[in-house]
């Protein structure tokens, strides 16, 4: 019981303290790993700690991964702003630093080559948790950046092939079958109810299908996890698979950043060291910037998905305890550094695109990438921001009481069935401030704010105002702070969602006794 008491403590009191100062937990849990790397043998932490967080972030990494596959497109990596930029950046990351350890550290060639590789690599499970609470991962910043890690990953996987001790069984051929296969699986997420079975049908494919199923035959059982997620991207309920999962993956990912400080205490060569690696991200991150303005994204996207890169990865140690275990200590540090620096910016990257427009408009193109295609309204009475289910709700009662609307979604799969169903809706972010310039506002006399996140329906709410759009704006909320800072950034009113749902439902209970008891008189 001494772990779990450690642990959930340590996590808890560090996670509480640094989103005091509006830090991501994640960064608390870090540090807390560290903590209990201190001090955790005095307070009677078990020599099994270290391998007991392991197997439990093990368990965090697949069901994230897997959660991951069920939002990803396979064509989605065949896009040259993806697959381009993630084997063109690894390969000159590669060749400058390894050339650089060699010639200024006299580090032995394979060796320098490989602490090269473990720094070209971002960070999956940062990137994902990041983009997943700001619910951006079907946004087209979010779709690039996962779809660059994934090649990263793989890529990962190849070079632990071919240095690492663990190689492909002759069994591994059998998994081109795996295809075929996704009939059964879809008969089990069909079959599997709403609640327990649900999250038990999960937890198989993801740990024991795509993790142990993939371990067993030599290859990477992250990777197993990821495929297993994409063959199932398609399904109906992916979404709720995902969302079922989303709990028992956000404690056993509290695992994973624990177990991170759990790899060793950095003395003062370590700590130094990892600091000089970190002064290397700012680089790491405008190549990417610079190579994904090159593959003609606009501005915005691509400085969001090099935030979004710009830190090391987890599967930089994996590589290192398989290939550098003397570099294992600084490289933990150096990817703890760089978790520290990059979630405080990426969970603010929407405001400092904002704040950074003047600037940014220096490096916008006038050519239009083709998931950006310019939006028109018509004469549209009302535009709905956001097109999930409060969206599509608010879309069709405003055209069944004879108004036009017209919907925006990030999320281009969104997009092709709504119109498929016969809605008007367009691709567009609107957290992007280059967005609102080219867009006509005249026609819509109100804005209905559905977007995600609460930091999205902020930036709409204050972007429309700036525009000079004098309509009447109103979002959703689902509790009463949130509600307050929408409204504080331009909103006429906002209603919680929660609240309103049951107002709603009182007024059909009292309707409805009303009219019984004067049937009854």
């Amino acid at each position: 019981m001494m772990l779990e008491v450690l642990t959930i403590s340590f996590a808890l009191v560090a996670g509480l303290l640094v989103q005091q100062i509006r830090i991501p937990p994640l960064v608390g849990f870090l540090l807390a790993g560290f903590a209990l790397n201190a001090f955790g043998p005095d307070l009677g932490m078990p020599a099994t700690a270290g391998p007991a967080l392991d197997h439990v972030a093990h368990l965090g990494i697949l069901l994230l991964l897997f959660t991951v596959g069920l939002k990803l497109k396979l064509r989605q990596l065949l896009q040259w702003h993806v697959a381009g930029t993630s084997l063109v950046h690894f390969a000159v990351t590669t060749a400058v630093l390894g050339g650089g350890f060699s010639l200024l550290f006299g580090i032995a060639g394979q060796e320098a080559v490989l602490l090269a590789i473990t720094l070209a690599f971002s960070s999956t499970v940062l990137a994902a948790k990041v983009l997943d609470s700001k619910r951006e991962l079907r946004a087209f910043h979010g779709r690039t950046a996962i779809g660059i890690l994934i090649i990263q990953d793989l890529i990962a996987i190849a070079v632990l092939a071919i240095f690492g001790d663990q190689q492909p069984s002759y069994w591994a051929f059998l998994l081109v079958l795996l295809p075929f296969l996704r009939p059964a699986f879809c008969w089990l997420l069909d079959n599997a109810g709403n609640e327990e079975l649900l999250v038990l049908v999960g937890m198989l494919l993801a740990l024991v299908i795509g993790g142990m199923g993939f371990a067993a035959v030599g290859l990477s059982g992250e990777l197993g996890a990821l495929l297993v997620g994409v063959l199932l991207g398609d399904h109906g309920r992916s979404k709720e698979l995902s969302d079922a999962l989303w709990g028992l993956k956000e404690v056993f990912l509290i695992g994973f950043f624990l177990q991170i400080g759990l790899t060793g205490i950095p003395g003062t060569e370590e700590l130094l060291l990892a600091l000089a690696l970190a002064l290397l991200l700012p680089l790491k991150g405008l190549l990417f910037f610079a190579l994904l303005l090159a593959c003609r994204l606009r501005v915005r996207n691509a400085l969001i998905s090099s935030l979004t890169l710009s830190c090391y990865s987890e599967f930089g140690l994996i590589v290192a305890a398989a290939t550098l275990e003397q570099w294992l200590v600084p490289l933990a540090v150096a990817v703890a550094v760089s978790f520290t620096i990059a979630a405080p910016i990426n969970r603010y990257s929407n405001r400092i695109v904002e704040r950074l427009e003047p600037t940014l408009k220096r490096f916008e193109r006038r050519l239009e990438h083709p998931d950006e295609q310019p939006v028109a309204l018509g004469d549209a009475d009302v535009l709905v921001l956001g097109m999930g289910r409060v969206g599509t709700a608010t879309y069709d009662f405003v055209q069944a009481a004879g108004m036009k609307a017209v919907g925006i979604d990030s999320d281009p799969s969104q997009v092709d069935k709504h119109r498929q169903a016969g809605r008007h809706v367009s691709y567009a972010d609107a957290d992007d401030p280059f967005f609102w310039h080219s867009l006509d506002l005249s026609a819509p006399r109100a804005v209905v704010l559905a977007l995600a996140g609460g930091e999205s329906k902020e930036t709409a709410a204050r972007q429309l105002r700036r525009s000079g759009y004098r309509g009447w704006v109103v979002g959703h909320a689902m509790h009463q702070a949130e509600a307050d800072r929408i409204t504080e950034s331009g909103a006429d009113r906002t209603y919680l969602t929660m609240t309103q749902a049951g107002v709603g439902l009182g007024e059909h209970v009292t309707t409805e006794l009303t009219e019984q008891g004067g049937a009854r008189g």
